[in-house]
């Protein structure tokens, strides 16, 4: 799959569908077979007999709803018992319903994927209908249609479609935010012994054997990137089951270092933040051009101010005077341009300068917030190796002491193991969804799309009542 295909949602077009009056029906019935539009449904018309025949019927077992080619007879089918079929006939009624009728023409109006278009409007060609696409209007959302193609989209989906729907101009950041999580999650969670139990879950879900939870089974490479990164961190502090000498400290010991594993944490949330920026300015610049990508704090304006907080903090480290001065003007710029853009959306006037004032004044404390608040992958990191190295501890203590202390040391490292892997796990994976979804996605989201809901009810090869 080419890489533009995996961070862009499915080009959509808008579409008219026209139809000769008597083979309204027949078209309805091929689209909700086909599955690939959306069509727009009456909310001013009330229900067709399908619909009242429904309303009638006491609580129904629920039943997914079907088409039969033939218009089924619906006193029979309420008759009967046949929800199914009353399910999908009024469904279908409420799209007949939108229509707009021309003389003997009909015509239907919704969304499809660009590229579904030739091939259904060469099928239903053969009744003497066409599909036109049209001019997306003014004020009209174009859906979202993501995650259609590629198993890292379709894994990563949740993680983004809990926050928001991927508006329609933007760019998907479905993979990245899920490679990044991976990595805040394996930091805080860096046991190799933690990770490989991890990792052989991942694969079991993969595989289909864990029983109930196979429903989750889509997301298997979410929980093998999540458990890979815990491993490799778990290496590199040599943290196996805790600090038991399995494996050697490739970089250094957590607990020796506190303040190193500090820097690095706040090292990798700049590089995350400002690749969520980065997402930031493109999304600005799809949704409005390059004025709107300018001056939008989440834009151009917020990469200059992120970048004069680097240069400031760079400068007072090194006590190096011209870099501070570098990153002061550089952020007076940033500042400017970020008060144009909040100044331009509240309307202007001084009220909107006031807002703007107040807007900004919370924006310059809230990016230092965000750049802090990666501590915690410290923070909960050290926690984790701080319990590993406590069992550790408790578990040679007993076994030095022998006899029946032993059988005590085995239960403490299993029972202790397992407490530890569940807590941390659960830690580590809310404080990384914290940390995506306040600190990364509020750069790279300002607005809400709306999902592409295609239209598609199954046909039954059953004889109709």
């Amino acid at each position: 799959m080419p890489w533009r295909e995996s961070i862009e949602p499915v080009r959509m077009s808008r579409v008219a569908v026209l139809a000769p009056a008597d083979q309204l029906r027949h078209v309805l019935v091929t689209l909700a077979d086909r599955g690939v539009a959306e069509l727009e449904v009456s909310t001013e018309a009330g229900p067709g007999p399908a619909g009242r025949a429904l309303a009638r019927l006491p609580q129904a077992v629920p039943a997914q709803p079907v088409l039969s080619r033939q218009p089924p007879d619906v006193a029979a089918c309420a008759e009967e018992g046949r929800t199914d079929l009353l399910l999908g006939e009024a469904q279908l009624e409420e799209r007949a319903a939108a229509a707009v009728a021309r003389g003997g023409v009909v015509g239907l109006l919704g969304w499809a994927p660009a590229e579904a278009v030739p091939p259904l409007a060469g099928e239903l060609a053969g009744v003497g209908a066409a599909v036109v696409p049209l001019p997306t209007p003014r004020g009209v959302d174009t859906p979202s249609f993501l995650h259609s193609r590629g198993t890292l989209n379709r894994s990563f989906a949740p993680l983004v479609d809990t926050y928001a729907t991927v508006p329609y101009p933007d760019l998907d950041p479905t993979v990245v935010a899920g490679l990044a999580y991976a990595v805040m999650f394996g930091m805080m969670f860096g046991d190799a012994g933690h990770g490989l139990l991890l990792l052989a879950g991942g694969l079991l879900l993969r595989a289909g054997r864990l029983g109930r939870l196979n429903a989750l089974h889509r997301v298997w490479p979410f929980v093998v990137g999540s458990a890979v990164m815990a491993t490799c961190f778990g290496v590199l502090f040599g943290e196996f089951f805790g600090p038991t000498g399995v494996l050697p400290v490739l970089w250094f010991y957590p607990l020796d270092d506190p303040i190193l594993l500090l820097e690095v944490a706040i090292g990798v949330g700049a590089c995350l933040l400002a690749g969520a920026y980065l997402l930031g300015t493109a999304n600005r610049w799809r949704e409005g051009g390059w004025r709107l990508a300018l001056v939008a704090p989440t834009g151009v304006a917020g990469v200059v101010v992120f970048l004069s907080l680097g240069l400031l903090a760079l400068g007072a480290f090194t006590g190096t005077g011209w870099v501070v001065a570098a990153g002061a003007v550089i952020g007076i710029g940033g500042l400017v341009l970020s008060f144009v853009g909040l100044f331009a959306q509240a309307g202007g006037g001084a009220a909107g300068a006031a807002q703007a004032g107040v807007e900004l004044f919370d924006g310059v404390i809230r990016l230092g917030t965000n750049v802090i608040s990666f501590a915690r992958l410290a923070a909960f990191g050290l926690a984790h190796a701080a319990l590993g190295a406590v069992i550790w501890e408790g578990t040679t203590g007993l076994w030095a002491a022998g006899g029946a202390a032993i059988l005590l040391a085995v239960v403490l490292f299993v029972v202790g193991n397992a407490v530890t892997f569940t807590l941390e796990g659960v830690v580590a994976g809310v404080q990384a969804l914290r940390l995506e979804y306040y600190e990364l996605f509020s750069k790279i989201f300002v607005s809400e799309g709306r999902p592409f809901r295609p239209w598609s009810v199954p046909l039954t090869e059953e004889r109709a009542p």
